[in-house]
């Protein structure tokens, strides 16, 4: 396989010089099981694991690679397998916090350049799961564009791309119906060689039938969404790199029922960047925009120019991220202490021979 249509660019290639200078080789992870990945290579098609040395320096689990790594390998072509000893810088990567208790960064997709962030526009529609979708977007490094399926089941088309333009502020907004084949023509312009997309949604709302279309053919399983309810089921089991007729890539991924942020302030401050222009007017500078004098934000609810619905979910955000932030320092502090401890001990078991 030709390693410019798998994404490769200058970015990887100086990353690389030491390891090629080894006798390493280099390929693009495909899929990702428990314990095993599948590489695409110049070597071709290749099953593969983590070195035992890598997966013991692994303290966290982006450590490990991810669908869209680029992998450091030595290959055994005549085998068809291959050893990972390490993965390149990514360049950029879509990530949320694992689902659970712990405070661990979970990477859904790596070294993608165009996020399509796809909704159905049929009863699951909800603006709201869009701003939480772009804050992870902005986060990633790659460029968000969002996605309107089903547009044929849609009663009410412009009243919800008028809600989408209000909350997507500068995105672009494409709207489909993949089912029919409608509107598809839009997206194969971000999908060029070489060029990565990672299709982000929630279950039901199409990405499986939208990577067939684009596809040409049933790579991916699609089912009907529940009735009544609109609910889709996960059709996309593992998140999975593919090779278009056109040279792009396509990272298909299960639909997330849970959308856990992890994120910087940044990203929020992008994704509301209407709120925080508004706030930059408040007479105070630590406004908490509730019943302070002089507060913009609340002028503008008053006089309907924000709506209440986006400002309640940008404070729901924002408290998100600083639990977020405390859990990560209380980590690192718990984390700095365990270390500590570790010297400790093993400079008193030094003193006593």
């Amino acid at each position: 396989m030709n390693l410019n249509f798998l994404g490769w660019s200058d970015f990887f290639t100086h990353s690389f010089a030491p390891y090629r200078q080894q006798g390493f080789s280099v390929g693009r992870v495909a899929i990702e099981y428990r314990n095993t990945y599948i590489i695409y290579s110049e070597q071709g098609e290749l099953t593969a694991e983590v070195a035992g040395k890598l997966r013991h320096q692994a303290t966290q689990p982006q450590d490990f690679p991810a669908v869209g790594d680029w992998a450091i390998v030595q290959a055994r072509k005549s085998e068809g397998r291959a050893t990972i000893h390490g993965i390149l810088p990514r360049k950029s990567k879509f990530s949320r916090k694992t689902v659970g208790s712990k405070t661990e960064e979970q990477i859904v997709a790596a070294n993608i350049d165009t996020v399509f962030l796809v909704c159905g526009l049929d009863g699951d529609f909800n603006p709201r799961r869009i701003e939480r979708y772009l804050i992870l977007a902005w986060e990633s490094g790659a460029n968000p564009v969002i996605v309107l399926n089903k547009a044929d089941l849609c009663n009410s088309l412009e009243e919800s791309v008028s809600e989408v333009e209000a909350v997507a502020l500068g995105v672009p907004i494409l709207v489909l119906s993949a089912t029919n084949h409608q509107g598809l023509d839009a997206l194969k312009s971000y999908l060029q060689p070489g060029q990565t997309v990672a299709l982000l949604g929630s279950s039901g709302v199409g990405k499986s039938t939208i990577t067939n279309q684009l596809k040409g053919a049933s790579v991916q399983a699609v089912q009907s969404v529940r009735r009544g309810d609109d609910q889709g089921r996960h059709t996309t089991t593992n998140r999975e790199l593919i090779l278009l007729p056109t040279g792009g890539l396509i990272i298909d991924t299960p639909g997330m029922r849970e959308i856990q942020i992890w994120a910087g302030d940044e990203s929020l401050q992008g994704t509301f960047a209407d709120i925080e222009t508004l706030a930059a007017e408040c007479r105070f500078r630590n406004c908490q925009h509730n019943h302070e004098p002089g507060c913009a934000v609340q002028q503008a609810l008053l006089e309907g120019e924000l709506d209440f619905s986006r400002f309640l979910s940008y404070q729901k955000l924002q408290k998100e991220l600083n639990y977020l932030v405390r859990k990560q320092d209380k980590r690192a502090q718990l984390a700095e202490k365990e270390r500590w401890k570790k010297i400790n001990k093993a400079m008193r078991n030094h003193h006593k021979y």
